[in-house]
């Protein structure tokens, strides 16, 4: 069976928006900017011939077609996110690690994290960078730069200034309880070790 389904990430802005009655909190909430999911939500009115929002000054509104749009939407949402959970041990949490293609991963003794933090399902996708994490296809990322990306919390990973290694995660998420175990983790490894199993030390940084 095929389904007419919409562009996904279009109706993920529209579903956000809608609850928000904001896109600027929904942008929050994607990860993107505000700009794009008005964008997502204009091309999904466009696809499907009605209009879904009213656009006052300063104000959102859903028009009579987008308040009976959004249960189903937000329905098939909820029973994708429970499908999904379903499929994961009991308790544990998926967190997926992004790391730009040079990044030497034996730095960070994934095997050692994976045994302390049995409840952390952790997932690694290299190379990875912002593109990825903009998308949601990775929850925290180790990207190379500068570190400044307004709206996410950027923390560096090896010492010194100018150019480096940074964990970036999004301001909205960078508090969660995995997230955090992780930060923490990379913050108690040793700063030095042998040249084959390098350790990086957290030394702070933007959001820190």
């Amino acid at each position: 069976m095929t389904y007419a389904l919409p562009p996904l990430n279009a109706l993920r802005a529209f579903e956000a928006a809608a609850r928000h009655l904001s896109f600027k909190l929904a942008a929050h909430e994607l990860h993107v900017t505000p700009a794009a999911v008005g964008q997502q939500v204009k091309a999904l009115e466009a696809r499907l011939g009605v209009q879904l929002f009213e656009r006052l000054h300063k104000q959102l509104i859903l028009t009579a077609a987008g308040q009976a749009y959004l249960p189903g939407i937000s329905d098939g949402f909820r029973c994708i996110a429970d499908a999904t959970s379903q499929l994961r041990p009991s308790g544990t949490v998926l967190l997926q690690l992004g790391a730009h293609g040079s990044f030497d991963l034996r730095r960070l003794d994934l095997a050692a994290f994976r045994g302390a933090h049995a409840e952390i399902g952790l997932r690694v996708l290299q190379p990875a960078g912002l593109h990825e994490l903009v998308e949601g296809k990775v929850d925290l990322l180790i990207a190379r730069g500068l570190g400044h990306h307004p709206g996410y919390r950027c923390d560096r990973v090896d010492k010194g200034s100018g150019l480096g290694d940074w964990l970036i995660a999004p301001e909205g998420t960078s508090d969660c309880p995995e997230i955090v175990s992780f930060r923490d983790w990379l913050r108690a490894l040793p700063a030095e070790t042998s040249l084959a199993n390098r350790r990086p030390r957290l030394v702070g940084g933007v959001g820190s």
